[in-house]
């Protein structure tokens, strides 16, 4: 179709007319090639003038040339172009082509990109329908009646005796005259009896359940961005030179977390007023660190090394890596804020909270020797560390937070590592500032405490049996 495309464009560029003489030969040339020929009559000269003689002849060349550029450009530049012009036109083609494969390959990668992208969001989605599919199936849980007291049970029976023995006496008690349907004074005598304390903690002592956790009890807002999130604590097995009364604390915003701030005790915090200042020799990463027995235990930045901090010489006494534990942001809480290793401390010593590759992001616990910081023992739960807030540790037994910025959330997984055994709870937690980064349990204190969005809080705790 190309020829017949040169012989309209001939016929457009000389001006042919319908009358005019025009004749088009197909035959084979001198290289075996088939080679097309076509004539036009001129409309305006009686003959051809010289070579070189005439202004017409040289536009005719650059119409020519100009026709030439359009043939190569529609036929795909086999024709190689006599003019200059031509030559032009083919350059520009090809870097025109060359640009658009450029392109094109330029979006071939970025469509790559999406795909991956997308296969990833729908994995996270089937992951969540099974994660609905799975809850849908379980029995709804219902709250626990709360555990009566016996002091308040014997109070409720005196009760019940009292008014039964009140309401036999409307019958006998002779002063009442029934017959007599106006006003009559009945006096009574009222003895006070003190109530059981239902808000407090029960029995302090003894491990158990979580039953219970109170709301939180603000100690102190931190100051600055820094402090948007952090670390704080008291050691439950202190040593000298520091008092069980010392308060520690660490700003865990920004990428040099060093500075370890000291209080002699809780008024001393609440007033903003340390009497200590360390300098770790390396930085911390997030908010997973925890004090006991002397020391203060962390993740070294960008690693999955642990340290321990000897406050006495005021340099790092143990460092070993957790093995193959996630970190920097590969299995971190929902909060995110690269909280892949919680440390945390109970009646049993030091454990750490994690997960890898091999668990697939759910969480792993280890409990530490607090020497050394060898693995004792390990166990594999049933639930995403991804999905939950925080999590800690009450008498070997692990417990999940399930948001961070509800401010009425639960309490939702239990695992116990002496029975190797999980389930779901509900105990209601507060999250009264709406950003809680950590939740960790002293057992000394038998409480939790928490950073909540600037704030440094603590919960009383109960602990019974779950029913």
């Amino acid at each position: 179709m190309w020829f017949l495309a040169v012989l309209w464009a001939s016929c457009l560029l000389m001006g042919t007319h319908a009358q005019s003489s025009t004749s088009f030969r197909r035959a084979n040339a001198g290289n075996g090639r088939c080679q097309y020929t076509f004539t036009v009559d001129s409309p305006t000269e009686a003959s051809c003038p010289s070579p070189g003689s005439s202004p017409e002849m040289e536009a005719l060349k650059s119409r020519l040339g100009v026709l030439e550029a359009l043939v190569a450009r529609l036929i795909g530049g086999d024709v190689l172009s006599v003019s200059s012009q031509g030559s032009g036109s083919q350059s520009g083609l090809q870097d025109s082509y060359k640009q658009v494969m450029g392109e094109n390959a330029q979006l071939q990668r970025e469509k790559q990109r999406l795909d991956r992208q997308v296969q990833n969001l729908q994995q996270r989605m089937e992951e969540l329908r099974q994660e609905a599919e799975s809850l849908r199936s379980r029995p709804c849980m219902q709250q626990p009646p709360p555990r009566v007291p016996n002091k308040q049970l014997r109070f409720i029976s005196h009760q019940i005796v009292f008014w039964q023995r009140f309401a036999t006496t409307l019958y006998i008690y002779p002063a009442w005259h029934y017959e007599n349907p106006g006003y009559q004074e009945l006096t009574a005598v009222v003895t006070e009896v003190s109530a059981p304390n239902l808000e407090g903690p029960a029995d302090i002592s003894g491990c158990g359940d979580l039953v219970w956790v109170q709301e939180p009890e603000v100690h102190r807002k931190a100051d600055g961005i820094a402090g948007k999130y952090g670390v704080w604590m008291q050691d439950p097995e202190a040593t000298e030179p520091y008092a069980s009364e010392m308060v520690w604390r660490i700003d865990a915003v920004g990428s040099e977390v060093r500075q370890l701030f000291g209080y002699e005790n809780m008024d001393q915090l609440s007033q903003g007023f340390p009497t200590k200042v360390l300098l770790l020799p390396e930085s911390m990463e997030s908010t997973g660190a925890t004090m006991y027995r002397g020391s203060f235990y962390y993740q070294r930045r960008l690693s999955r090394t642990l340290l321990r901090y000897d406050l006495l010489s005021e340099s790092i006494a143990a460092r070993r890596d957790l093995p193959h534990a996630g970190f920097h942001g590969q299995f971190p809480y929902s909060w995110g804020g690269y909280t892949d290793i919680d440390l945390a401390v109970d009646e049993n010593g030091l454990w750490a909270i994690y997960s890898t590759d091999k668990a697939k992001g759910a969480i792993m616990i280890s409990q530490l020797d607090p020497d050394n910081l060898e693995v004792k023992g390990t166990w594999e739960t049933k639930i995403r560390k991804s999905s939950v807030a925080n999590a800690f540790m009450i008498c070997g037994k692990m417990y999940t937070v399930a948001s961070y910025t509800s401010p009425n959330t639960t309490i939702n997984y239990m695992y116990d590592t002496a029975t190797s055994q999980g389930k779901t709870i509900s105990v209601p937690f507060k999250n009264r500032f709406r950003y809680n980064s950590m939740v960790d349990f002293n057992p000394a204190q038998r409480k939790l405490y928490a950073w909540d969005n600037y704030y440094m809080v603590t919960y009383n705790v109960r602990l019974g049996k779950q029913e």
